[in-house]
């Protein structure tokens, strides 16, 4: 019986200590099974959200870019980002039809001004609207202005490749040709050409067509065959990744940004993400005209033909030094190439788009070569 009693308490104490491992092994299950539970819901909530576009407008260099001080972005919805800035940028504006495209001009000053008339063309991936403070001063100054978004950029119209516009440098000076005869662009005229691809089409148009322009003025653009290309467009060249890069859009305020030693301000930085938040447009006529021009060929045809005597024009290089994208040894190679035709005004703070960042130093510079 004493045995009995020794050893009977023993299987009690298993017996607890096995409900106390299941309690535990349970509680263990149920924490990992909540834990699992939880991390399996928020994977879904991420799914919901998810789109092959998603970097649009979700991550957060696009959330803080779209917030106004008065009213916050929310959820970052283009929608709401479009109707927060769709009025933005217009200045000085209005769509003039040409053939069968419809182009959006700025305009400032008159035909009556007594200096002459100015035309403003951009490059890519950015519109007119960075000449809007130059025009102004220039037309107090006495001046007619005249700055196009070109086919495919800012708030002209996009046509669809291979539907009566191929991007190609061909039809861009054909279009060209066409809107200054609506314009009424008295020749000859004072030109001003700034950045890539069409910045360039710019300066090749002129090669072709001398006689129509009086002086030219170039801001930061490629003018040798040594000039570096932008990540940018090397990206936009690349199968399936190049049609996914031509649809951020951030795309132009952070191409302007890092060729700059400033960042843009929200209202400015507003106009040149609305058309490429409005549609995939602009980001396909982009995407497009990457690819169909040769950096390296234009970058030829320009050296060759400003050379000495196939080029007697004044010309005005006005140089941002600050440019991350094209140094300063390019103007300078360039302007030594031909220094009975080609004068160099360096612009101290600015950078790849010198208009932008100091348009001040640049009317100044402009107001004493025209």
């Amino acid at each position: 019986m004493a045995t009995s009693l020794l050893l009977s308490p023993q299987p009690l104490a298993f017996s607890k200590l096995s409900v106390a491992t299941k309690q535990v092994a349970v509680s263990s299950q149920r924490a990992t099974r909540f834990v699992a539970k939880a991390k399996n819901n928020e994977e879904r909530e991420e799914d919901k959200g998810f789109t092959p576009f998603g970097f649009v407008t979700d991550n957060p260099s696009s959330r803080s870019a779209i917030q106004l001080p008065e009213s916050p972005a929310e959820d970052g919805n283009v929608g709401q980002m479009l109707y927060r800035i769709e009025d933005k940028g217009k200045e000085y504006g209005s769509y003039v039809k040409s053939g069968k495209l419809r182009w959006f001009v700025r305009e400032t000053g008159s035909p009556e001004n007594r200096r002459g008339t100015v035309v403003f063309l951009h490059g890519a991936p950015t519109q007119s609207y960075s000449y809007r403070v130059v025009m102004t001063q220039m037309s107090d100054a006495g001046f007619h202005c005249f700055a196009p978004d070109w086919i495919g950029f800012g708030f002209s119209d996009k046509p669809q490749p291979g539907y009566g516009f191929d991007y190609t440098e061909k039809e861009f000076h054909e279009e060209l040709n066409k809107l200054l005869d609506v314009l009424e662009v008295k020749s000859p005229f004072f030109l001003v050409v700034q950045g890539f691809l069409v910045g360039s089409y710019g300066l090749t148009w002129a090669l072709k067509n001398p006689d129509k322009i009086s002086k030219l003025a170039i801001l930061n653009t490629p003018l040798t065959v040594s000039s570096p290309i932008p990540g940018l467009f090397q990206k936009l060249r690349i199968p399936l990744y190049g049609e996914f890069t031509s649809q951020n859009a951030v795309m132009a305020e952070r191409f302007i940004e890092a060729g700059s030693p400033y960042v843009l301000k929200l209202e400015k930085a507003d106009v040149y993400r609305l058309p490429y938040l409005a549609s995939s447009g602009p980001g396909f006529a982009l995407l497009e005209a990457t690819r169909k021009i040769n950096f390296r060929d234009i970058s030829s045809q320009i050296a060759d033909g400003f050379a000495p005597g196939r080029w007697n024009k004044p010309v005005l290089i006005a140089w941002g030094i600050a440019d991350k994208y094209l140094p300063q040894s390019i103007a300078e190679e360039f302007q030594k190439q031909n220094p009975n035709s080609v004068k160099l005004k360096l612009i101290e703070g600015a950078g790849h788009m010198p208009q932008e960042d100091w348009p001040e130093k640049v009317v100044d510079a402009f107001r004493v070569f025209f």
